[in-house]
């Protein structure tokens, strides 16, 4: 029980502590309406989940992979940003009424599930350079204590995206951020991304 205890202690304090950014940025892809709900979600377990397997592979065979590397991930939300600032600046057309805009809408957000999917895992690896450098160590210091990690991760995965659409709805935050998130993402995106890309410079080095 102790031993049980301990686990879901160091699982939950490690989750949280790699992944509390994480939080608003899930916000405001929930308050772009060009992303689906379902979409978000689906994307950030996927990538948590290629983040686990990638460090249970990497503490397997005792490798740790070089932060130059994976900061070159920070292409991924960077280019993304920039797409999505494109979108934001592109002007409607005036001659479409609204239903047929949200016909429209229904019908691209729906060919663009899958890579929305997508788009959000690749933004959650791409910033999850911290969850490799403290998942790697953690995994190989006990091999045995893996699955029980990986449940820990997959709950708090869900209780974070709970918290994220919970943001959105709240009724002191939630109208901001569903007015403004949209336009605020293609920025943070592109933030995120040249952070990222700026621990690459150790390649150069």
């Amino acid at each position: 029980m102790a031993a049980s205890l301990t686990l879901l202690g160091i699982s939950t304090t490690v989750f949280v502590s790699t992944n509390i950014d994480d939080i608003f940025l899930l916000a405001a892809f929930f308050a772009d309406p060009h992303l689906r709900a379902r979409a978000v979600v689906a994307g950030q377990f996927l990538g948590i989940g290629v983040l686990v397997l990638g460090s249970v592979l990497a503490s397997v065979a005792a490798l740790a992979i070089p932060e130059g590397y994976t900061a070159l991930l920070g292409v991924v939300p960077l280019i993304l940003g920039v797409r999505k600032l494109r979108e934001l600046m592109r002007p409607r057309g005036a001659s479409a009424t609204e239903e047929e805009q949200a016909e429209a809408a229904e019908q691209q957000l729906e060919r663009r599930t899958h890579s929305q999917v997508l788009a959000v895992a690749g933004v959650t690896v791409a910033n999850g350079g911290d969850n490799l450098g403290v998942y790697i160590p953690l995994f190989a210091s006990d091999p045995r204590a893996i699955p029980g990690h990986v449940v820990v991760f997959a709950v708090m995965t869900a209780l974070w995206c709970l918290a994220g659409h919970s943001l959105v709805k709240n009724r002191l935050l939630g109208e901001h951020i569903q007015r403004y998130g949209h336009r605020v993402l293609p920025f943070v995106l592109i933030g995120l991304g040249l952070y990222i890309l700026a621990g690459a410079r150790v390649l150069l080095g």
